[in-house]
């Protein structure tokens, strides 16, 4: 895919809010000293007045942002994946999930790709914690495309919503007549030997893995999973029975994310074998994205070898 555009999605997530902006003015975007790297300070140059900056105070943040929910106006809660997820659960749990308030928190730089930020900032447990939170939505993007309708999609809902952006520039592959839709996964490629169920920026790697099974005689059917809670389960079964078994891809610890979402559903409702591709269960470390990811077995190849292994057996 080198030859495709590339956008990291978090830039999407500035772009969208822009746009939100725009049509709403009862947007507010909130961020913790970060606004240059999770983009909420491109809305900031359009809406300096609709823009807070709550310093680096992530738990207080959450708190300000579940006030602004009762007054009428839609917070955009911003910040890194570990600090929106894991420093701020507590206020998450109790200040936005338990009254089920109207607060979008859109977190960037989750998963390995963070890169040279190193372990302390590579959240692979994001999804596994959001997704225990009593109507709690959970989503992650693909691409730019779908990142900037899924930031539309959340403001129409009401409740509270997790939203994961990547740090890394990725592939795009949606054109602006993809239409999405919470809680519905999108079959990208048929096949009948095995499902492959990715989210996020490895759902291109999917892509990739699928063409090259394809040369080898094995129909893979892709399917890019971008809302993990609530999971689209009538796709999931339909893949189970169809195809026998699955695999999920996810920039995520194997451990509460998309495999073992999937994994509960097809066990209770379609017993096949289920194979995940994530980070298996350890912390990452400093390094290059590309570089890491290739380590931690998240690419296109791995994603082949894997599928291989699963089919023969």
């Amino acid at each position: 895919m080198a030859d495709v555009k590339k956008i990291a999605t978090r830039d999407s997530y500035g772009n969208a809010l822009v746009e939100l902006g725009k049509m709403h003015e009862n947007i507010v975007v909130l961020d913790a000293d970060l606004a240059g790297a999770t983009k909420s300070g491109t809305f900031k140059k359009a809406f300096p007045d609709r823009h807070f900056n709550c310093g680096i105070a992530e738990c207080n943040m959450v708190g300000v942002g579940a006030g602004l929910s009762t007054m009428g106006l839609v917070p955009f809660v911003s910040t890194f994946a570990m600090f929106a997820a894991g420093r701020a659960y507590e206020q998450v749990r109790n200040t936005i999930g338990y009254p089920h308030l109207n607060v979008k928190i859109c977190a960037t730089h989750g998963g390995i790709s963070v890169g040279e930020d190193g372990a302390s900032h590579q959240c692979c447990e994001d999804f596994g914690l959001m997704r225990t939170i009593p109507g709690m939505t959970v989503m992650c993007p693909s691409d730019d495309v779908e990142a900037r309708k899924m930031v539309h999609a959340a403001y129409e809902m009401d409740g509270p919503v997790y939203i994961r952006f990547g740090r890394a520039a990725t592939p795009v592959y949606h054109d602006e007549t993809f239409s999405f839709t919470v809680g519905k996964g999108e079959v990208l490629q048929d096949g009948a030997d095995v499902a492959i169920i990715a989210t996020g920026i490895l759902v291109p790697e999917a892509i990739e893995a699928g063409k090259r099974l394809a040369a080898e005689g094995i129909k893979a059917r892709i399917i890019n999973m971008a809302t993990i809670k609530p999971l689209d389960e009538e796709l999931v079964i339909r893949a189970a029975k169809e195809c026998g078994r699955i695999v999920t891809v996810e920039e995520h610890n194997i451990l509460g994310g998309l495999g073992e979402a999937v994994a509960g559903v097809v066990a209770e409702h379609a017993p096949v074998p289920v194979h995940r591709i994530g980070v298996r269960d350890e912390f990452g470390h400093s390094g290059p994205a590309a570089a890491l990811l290739k380590q931690f077995g998240l690419t296109a190849d791995e994603i082949v070898a894997q599928t291989k292994t699963i089919v023969g057996k």
